[in-house]
This record gives C-alpha cells, structure tokens and sequence, in this order.
C-alpha cells in the first residue's frame, strides 16, 4: 500500500529583532530539498499572533489530517538546532505583534499544564547528531512561554501529541540557510521513520 503523509512546517513570520527570520529561510531551503516520495508537504507561515494561531492551527489539522506537523521558530538565543519535547499552556504574558496577549495567559483553558511529543526527541537528536551532519543537535523542555510554545501546545493539543517544534538560531550564528535546511531535512526524517516504527508495533498488536 502506498502511505501519504502530510508533514507541514510552519516558520514564524518576522517579528522583533529578527528582520530575515532564519526559521523561515531554513523552511524554504528544505522545500528545495524535499523529502522522500512518499511524504506530501505542505508548507505555511504562521503570523506571530496568538488569535491567529488559535484559529489557523486546528483549521490546518482539520483540511490536512496529518501524519505529523513539525514547527520551526528562530530563537536568539539558540547556538544549536534544539528540539523541544513539550509545549506549555500557561503563563503567556508578552505582547504579539497585533500588541494583543490572552487574557487568561493560556492556550487552552482547563488544559493539561504541559503536553508531550509523542515523539521521541532524545532518539531523534541520537541518530541525526550520528549522521555528522555540520550542525550541533541538542534537546529543550522550555520553548519559551512565547509564541512559538503557544503554537507548540496548541498543536499538540490538537494533535494529541503527534506535532514536534525545532528551534533555529538566526542565520549565520553559526549556521547557513543550507546547513539548516539540511538538518531540518535528517531531523524530519527520522521523525517520521520512528512515527511509522510506532505504528507498526501498535498494529502488530493488533492483529494478534
């Protein structure tokens, strides 16, 4: 049987200091160099709006119904390619870029206080730094109570777990737009590679 997955990036659209947004660009870069056949990709810029996202995020889940979805936020202060394992739902208090901040400062009200990539970053971050890839690959559980951890656990939330985020330095400390593109590229890879090894533990079980 052929499998189609949907795998869509979201690269935050420009915002405060970061006048060229390296998550973007990078995004970019791995549209040029695709992933396998099999995977359908479909690629959006998220505004870095809380209320946007909270529409925007279920309605791509819901047109998509996808495999995976995989965030990508610069970080100033990031000097490696890190890969968050969870997203937090409360204490969202700075200000986007329409000047707005929830009331509540939380995702989801009533909502679990942090929710889990069902994927397993310490794996993931194993097998790409094995690869000797020229980009450093390391692990986070505080994406940043900004908007890339309110989309993290928005998309999370609606996913029940099957979303991932990676942070990205800006451009040129250290990396190039190429060598982020083709971390994002190994990084999504095996991504997929232990979602489908997952599932095909749980069919097994199934069948006996």
């Amino acid at each position: 049987t052929v499998i189609f997955f949907f795998s869509s990036l979201a690269g935050f659209g420009p915002f405060g200091e970061h006048a060229v947004n390296a998550s973007w660009i990078a995004v970019q870069e791995l549209e040029k160099l695709g992933l396998r056949d099999d995977v359908d990709l479909h690629v959006y810029e998220v505004p870095v709006e809380y209320q946007t996202v909270q529409r925007l995020i279920p309605a791509l889940w819901k047109k998509h119904s996808p495999q995976l979805v995989v965030h990508v936020g610069v970080s100033g202060m990031a000097t490696t390619v890190t890969l968050e394992k969870c997203g937090h739902n409360v204490g969202y208090k700075g200000l986007d870029n329409c000047r707005f901040c929830p009331g509540s400062q939380c995702c989801v009200e009533g909502g679990p206080e942090c929710i889990d990539s069902i994927i397993d970053m310490d794996t993931v971050c194993r097998r790409v730094s094995a690869l000797g890839l020229d980009v450093t690959v390391t692990i986070s559980k505080d994406a940043g109570r900004y908007l890339c951890d309110f989309t993290y656990y928005t998309s999370l939330y609606q996913s029940r777990g099957r979303s991932a985020f990676v942070h990205v330095p800006p451009l040129g400390k250290p990396y190039s737009a190429e060598q982020l593109g083709r971390a994002l590229q190994a990084i999504i890879e095996e991504m997929l590679d232990l979602l489908e090894h997952s599932e095909d533990k749980i069919n097994c079980q199934h069948e006996h």
